[in-house]
């Protein structure tokens, strides 16, 4: 069915209006263009997102969970282009499966100094997906949104800086930083998170302190 089903079409309309948080604003000049692919689906255990983890030995955010996605190229069709082709590059997926819906605002992410936009796909026909990139991916999971809004799964993690932001721990993946900020975004616009203790702030572990500072 190639049709967008109501409640990712009702998501994206809020998605695409969400704020954009005062750390994530892009600078007036600067920095490469990117984007990251939120590509929803149907799964086998309901609604999903595609999400991969990078590998141990990459050159930015090493080991980090993150959406599938990378710099604009100059044959690419915009961030819709290229969020679609990293994605395929990265995990394998058929892009003639995927519906782009929407786009949300730019955010920058000053580690990488890039300007990312997240678009939003709807994964009409799924396909098999696995690190197809081995030297950039380590492993590839469609995600359950319910997993991902359950308050258990949810915390706060606290990064040596003393800054703390959301995470979530689902399928053995620990999902912080840019992607936990951007999921929480737009999970709270759309309606679909409901109420979580914040008050459970925890360390980011020191191996992926490690990871990060490489």
């Amino acid at each position: 069915m190639n049709e967008v089903p109501e409640w990712l079409v009702g998501l994206a309309a809020q998605a695409v209006r969400a704020p954009v948080p005062p750390g994530l604003r892009p600078p007036p000049e600067g920095g490469r263009p990117a984007a990251v692919l939120l590509l929803f689906g149907d799964g086998p255990q309901g609604r999903d997102i595609l999400l991969i983890q990078r590998s141990s030995n990459g050159r930015n955010h090493a080991g980090q969970p993150a959406f599938p996605g990378g710099g604009l190229e100059p044959g690419d069709d915009g961030p819709a282009g290229a969020a679609v082709r990293e994605a395929a590059e990265e995990t394998g997926l058929d892009p003639g499966g995927v519906t782009v819906i929407g786009a949300m605002p730019e955010l920058y992410v000053y580690r990488s100094d890039y300007r990312v936009t997240p678009v939003l796909g709807w994964w009409h026909t799924p396909c098999a997906v696995h690190p197809a990139s081995p030297l950039e991916v380590e492993a590839v999971e469609r995600v359950p949104i319910a997993e991902l809004v359950d308050p258990a799964n949810r915390l706060q993690l606290r990064h040596p800086s003393g800054f703390a932001g959301p995470a979530f721990r689902v399928r053995g993946l620990l999902v912080w930083g840019f992607t936990a900020g951007v999921l929480d975004g737009v999970l709270s616009a759309s309606g679909l998170a409901g109420p979580w203790d914040r008050s459970r702030v925890e360390d980011l572990p020191p191996d992926v302190i490690r990871l990060a500072a490489r």
